[in-house]
């Protein structure tokens, strides 16, 4: 659900001209060749072809902005800090606490000796309650409007349940 609700900005390769957010699945929208929904579809099942272990996927957000409009995060090589962290993820280390959104770096997991700038790890991982209202809803319209009938349900569950841990904020 994630990755087929992911937005960005539009790019030279969009149907939209300057710098609108929009719904961009996969970073993949211009390209798409068929069916949205049915791409979904053929990832959902990857699962049941393969014994291999299926990939783990995250969520950044390199750009988000403090209320005064300054990045929360430094970015460029301290992205390498964040990286780290889904390293250990993967390899299961003990790192992460569950949000309403999902898995978040435990306080102290990100280390932050060394940056330039004091980073506020609480504001960086606030979860306000009326942003993700709007982006359920977003999601929600994005999903009706563009995909329809054919999104999976797996994902229309996910949606669910997801808004239902956004209301209990």
């Amino acid at each position: 659900m994630v990755g087929a609700a992911m937005r960005s900005e539009a790019t030279a390769a969009a149907e939209h001209k300057g710098k609108e957010i929009m719904h961009d699945p996969f970073a993949m929208r211009p390209f798409f060749g068929y069916n949205f929904g049915h791409y979904l579809q053929h990832w959902l099942s990857m699962e049941e072809r393969t014994t291999k272990p299926m990939p783990k996927i995250f969520h950044v957000n390199w750009f988000r902005k403090s209320e005064n409009g300054g990045f929360l995060w430094p970015g460029f090589g301290d992205n390498v800090r964040v990286v780290d962290w889904i390293l250990q993820r993967v390899d299961r280390q003990d790192s992460a606490v569950e949000s309403a959104v999902g898995f978040i770096p435990k306080p102290g997991a990100i280390p932050l000796s060394g940056l330039k700038e004091k980073v506020d790890m609480d504001e960086l991982f606030s979860l306000p309650k009326e942003f993700w209202l709007q982006e359920v809803k977003q999601i929600s319209k994005y999903f009706t409007e563009q995909v329809g009938e054919d999104l999976p349900n797996e994902i229309w569950e996910e949606l669910e349940k997801l808004q239902a841990r956004v209301q209990r904020m």
